[in-house]
């Protein structure tokens, strides 16, 4: 089965297009890798197969379906958390609103999900820190307890929205690496980035979106590909299959 199926998709915010004619098709258990500029529409077709929003052309369905009758069965780490840095919440109880699936409640949870919460954490080397305010986690720990808030909904497909932003290069190895782990266990991984140098680490395809979009298998992608994409030259050095483009004047990233 087809874990999303995209046809001439299509979404407006008023009169600006955000996504224009986009066909997408991603097999079950594969790893999706969105590239992007900033802008591009990389949140935007994340929401659409969540279900947030509708197209204004084309379809979407997921496992299937439509993304709305599926949202059980996603876990979803956004772009950025609304965490209040003074609200007492600690690492254990952010993973419990997977469970919970309401924010603003603590009640009690059944022991089940009390197994389901601690698999969750130590899935993401979290468990000796589930006492820990959320606040006082590093950013790299913080994303690591949105990762398990996620994988606590034992979701088929886990979508991620720029989730190594802000965070340096050792912690996005970390995550990228945890997400292949996850990968390798049957979950479908959709991640959205703007940074061009993760299209070779274990993404079984990038696409490659700016408003429209193009999708290949990562050895496949050309410099023409991602000039087209980022709108300006780009370099991309990397260990295991290095891409060079043409700069001029300093440019590129």
């Amino acid at each position: 089965m087809k874990a999303v199926e995209i046809k001439n998709l299509t979404v407006k915010f008023d009169q600006t297009i955000a996504l224009k004619n986009v066909s997408l098709s991603i097999e079950e258990g594969s790893f999706l890798g969105i590239i992007g500029p900033n802008g591009g529409g990389k949140t935007t077709l994340l929401k659409v197969i969540l279900g947030i929003l509708r197209p204004e052309e084309g379809y979407v369905k997921v496992f299937g379906e439509d993304p709305r009758k599926f949202k059980g069965k996603i876990g979803y780490v956004p772009q950025y958390s609304n965490f209040d840095p003074e609200f007492p919440i600690s690492v254990e109880e952010v993973v419990q609103m997977g469970r919970l699936g309401n924010p603003g409640l603590r009640p009690k949870i059944a022991e089940e999900d009390r197994k389901i919460v601690k698999k969750s954490l130590e899935k993401v080397d979290l468990w000796n820190l589930r006492k820990r305010r959320i606040s006082d986690l590093s950013g790299g720990q913080h994303q690591r307890a949105l990762i398990a808030r996620a994988l606590a909904t034992e979701p088929e497909m886990l979508i991620l929205d720029e989730p190594t932003t802000s965070v340096d290069q050792n912690v996005k190895n970390n995550i990228h690496a945890l997400l292949s782990r996850l990968k390798k266990r049957g979950i479908t991984i959709l991640i959205s980035t703007h940074d061009a140098g993760v299209i070779y680490s274990n993404k079984d395809s990038v696409a490659c979106l700016n408003q429209t979009l193009v999708c290949h298998k990562k050895e496949e992608i050309t410099t023409e590909d991602l000039r087209k994409t980022y709108g300006a030259p780009i370099n991309i050095v990397s260990s295991e299959h290095p891409i060079h483009t043409e700069n001029s004047e300093g440019e590129g990233s």
